[in-house]
């Protein structure tokens, strides 16, 4: 088992550490957090399978941007005056098992494969996902649809500052 393999398989492990975390928390704010740390595990996977676009776009975007959303909305909500009561009933436990079962299913799917991890990534892997070759691709054979998509958003952010401007007038 080589280097790769075991950062993959402690990154892998973290990342469902934190997982887990994030959906046990009584706490908004804090499963929040542990939900960026999950983003950051993941960027982390991204980085040792050669996509570093991936995993900068993982980071600035989800647990950058969407993050402070998240907790920019549990703070506007004030969601820490609520508890969260968990009951134990039927529609838990069928719950519970289900995961389970699903869980199962996807652990002997991949104890039962023949092949668990490719051998070795092709040369043009290394290249396709690093941010130049993105950047290439995207400013080369799609630059109409990459423009068309910012002038969308552009319009998009100043439809949003006109709606703003009126509701505060």
């Amino acid at each position: 088992m080589g280097l790769n393999e075991v950062a993959f398989y402690v990154l892998s492990a973290g990342a469902i550490i934190f997982a887990l975390l994030t959906i046990t928390r009584k706490s908004a704010v804090v499963s929040a957090l542990m939900l960026v740390l999950t983003f950051c595990f993941l960027a982390a996977i991204y980085l040792t399978l050669s996509a570093q676009f991936l995993a900068v776009v993982q980071v600035a975007v989800y647990a950058g941007a969407i993050m402070v959303l998240v907790l920019f909305v549990i703070m506007l909500l004030n969601l820490e005056s609520e508890d969260i009561h968990i009951t134990r009933n039927w529609k838990a436990m069928a719950g519970i098992l289900a995961v389970l079962g699903v869980l199962a299913q996807i652990l002997a799917v991949i104890y039962l494969s023949d092949d668990r991890l490719p051998k070795a990534i092709s040369a043009n892997a290394a290249a396709l996902g690093t941010t130049e070759g993105i950047g290439r691709t995207l400013y080369t054979a799609y630059s109409f649809p990459f423009e068309m998509a910012s002038l969308i958003l552009i319009s998009a952010a100043v439809g949003a500052i006109i709606l703003a401007k009126k509701k505060l007038t």
